[in-house]
């Protein structure tokens, strides 16, 4: 799957996007995880993925995924969306 992180989660990161291999669909709690072990350690001066992850807001395939437990498949555009502007 792709996923593109924008503004704090691209910083925190280190990446503006990437592609996470999956031969199965994961729930969108279980991306956020390997997500965090993909980048335990933030860039200097930047917060931490596992601090900012939780604050974000997610789309995968362009539609809002508020349920942690969706599924998400491994073919799927995910964006993950910090809070802009103090929202």
């Amino acid at each position: 799957m792709l996923v593109r992180y924008f503004a704090a989660a691209a910083a925190a990161a280190g990446v503006p996007e990437e592609h996470v291999a999956s031969h199965t669909a994961v729930t969108r709690d279980e991306l956020q995880q390997l997500l965090v072990s993909l980048h335990p350690v933030p860039p200097a001066g930047e917060p931490a993925l596992a601090q900012v992850l939780p604050r974000c807001s997610w789309l995968v395939d362009s539609v809002a995924a508020r349920d942690p437990q969706a599924p998400v498949s491994p073919g799927a555009t995910v964006d993950v969306l910090p809070p802009f502007a103090g929202g």
